[in-house]
C-alpha cells in the first residue's frame, strides 16, 4: 500500500519522537517537549528494561557502558561484553525495524578501564511517493552511535567516569519537499558520570548520577534555523542489596530522570523562532521550568548468578 512521502515522514517522526508533556488546554499556553534521536534513551538490555527502566546505580554488569560507565571498575575480571537484538514494534506491522546494541569493557588495572559501545536503529523500509501518488525512491532510516568511555575509581568506594560519541541520524536523507532537501543529522555529545559503591560482601547501598548526551543540536536540512535538540539528560539512581543466604540475594533500585530540552510554548511564529534560536546550553537551562521527569523502580532476585526473577514500574 503506497502512501505520500508526507504521510511516511510523519509516520516516521511519531515513531521517533520522545513522549511530549501537555501543561494547559489552550494553544497559546501549550507546553511541548519533543527530541531528536530518541533511540539513544532506549534501554537496550534485558536486565534494565525487566527493572522498570533502572540502571543509574544497580549493580554493575557487561551493559553498564549504556547508564552509568563509572560502575565498570567494580566488575570482576579485566574484560567483558554485551550483545542485544531487539525488534521493535512488530507487533504493529512494522517490518524490519530493530535495535542492535553491543558494549564492552576492558580494565587497564585494578581502577580504571576503558568502555566502548554502539547503538544502532534500523526503521525498515518505506517507499517515498510524492503527492500525487508517483514513486521517487525508497529510503531505510536509520540511526546509530558510536561511544568511547574512560572510568577510574579515586577511592574504594568511589568512580567517576567520561565519555564520548558520534551521533547518525538518516531519516530522509536525499528526499526533496517544498524545496528543501533533507540530510542525515550529525552531531557529538558527551557524558560524565559518578557512582559510589557503598555494599560490603554483596549488601548495602550504592549511589549514582549521570549527566548524558551533552552536546550540539542536529540539522537535517542546510537551515541553521531548524537544528533539533538531542535527549540530553540528568539522571540520578539508588541500589539496596542484600544477600539472603549464601546464594541468594534481592536488590532494589530507583532512578530519577530529568530530559534537558527545552518547552515549545505554543505554535506561533514567535514561539517557534525563540525554540528554534535558543543554542544548546541555553536549552539546558531553560528545561529547567517544564514537568519532563521520568521515575523508576525496579526490583532483581538473584539465584547462584544464574538464575534471575525482576519487576519494575516505569512512571512517565
Amino acid at each position: 500500500m503506497k502512501n505520500t512521502f508526507y504521510t511516511r515522514l510523519a509516520i516516521a517522526t511519531l515513531l521517533l519522537s520522545a513522549p511530549l508533556v501537555g501543561t494547559a488546554q489552550t494553544v497559546n499556553s501549550i507546553d511541548i517537549v519533543t527530541n531528536s534521536v530518541p533511540f539513544l534513551r532506549i534501554s537496550p538490555d534485558a536486565r534494565s528494561g525487566g527493572m522498570g527502566e533502572t540502571g543509574i546505580a544497580t549493580t554493575p554488569d557487561a551493559a553498564s557502558a549504556f547508564y552509568n560507565l563509572s560502575k565498570v571498575p567494580f566488575l570482576p575480571g579485566t574484560k567483558g561484553g554485551s550483545f542485544t537484538y531487539t525488534p521493535w514494534m512488530a507487533n504493529f506491522g512494522v517490518d524490519g525495524t530493530h535495535l542492535l546494541a553491543a558494549s564492552g569493557y576492558y580494565k587497564l588495572d585494578s581502577t580504571q578501564a576503558l568502555v566502548a559501545g554502539i547503538r544502532y536503529f534500523n526503521l525498515g523500509a518505506i517507499e517515498l511517493t510524492d503527492v500525487e501518488g508517483k514513486r521517487v525512491g525508497n529510503s531505510r532510516p536509520n540511526e546509530w552511535s558510536a561511544e568511547l568511555g574512560y572510568t577510574r575509581q579515586l577511592s574504594g568506594k568511589l568512580s567517576v567516569g567520561v565519555a564520548f560519541r558520534y551521533i547518525y541520524s538518516n531519516l530522509a536523507n536525499g528526499a526533496g519537499m517544498n524545496g528543501i532537501n533533507y540530510k542525515a543529522g550529525q552531531t557529538v555529545a558527551g557524558d560524565l558520570s559518578v557512582y559510589y559503591n557503598g555494599r560490603e560482601e554483596g549488601e548495602g547501598w550504592a549511589f549514582g548520577a549521570v549527566l548524558s548526551n551533552l552536546g550540539g543540536k542536529i540539522a537535517y536540512t542546510d537551515n541553521a534555523d531548524q537544528k533539533e535538540y538531542i535527549p540530553t539528560n540528568l539522571g540520578i539512581g539508588a541500589s539496596y542489596a542484600t544477600m539472603l543466604d549464601e546464594q541468594q540475594s534481592l536488590s532494589f533500585a530507583a532512578d530519577v530522570n530529568k530530559l534537558m530540552v527545552p518547552s515549545l510554548k505554543g505554535n506561533d511564529p514567535e514561539s517557534l523562532a525563540d525554540y528554534h534560536n535558543k543554542g544548546a546550553v541555553a536549552g539546558w537551562i531553560n528545561s529547567f521550568g517544564n514537568s519532563a521527569y521520568t521515575a523508576s523502580l525496579g526490583a532483581e532476585y538473584d539465584y547462584n548468578k544464574q538464575f534471575f526473577a525482576r519487576g519494575g514500574y516505569f512512571l512517565i
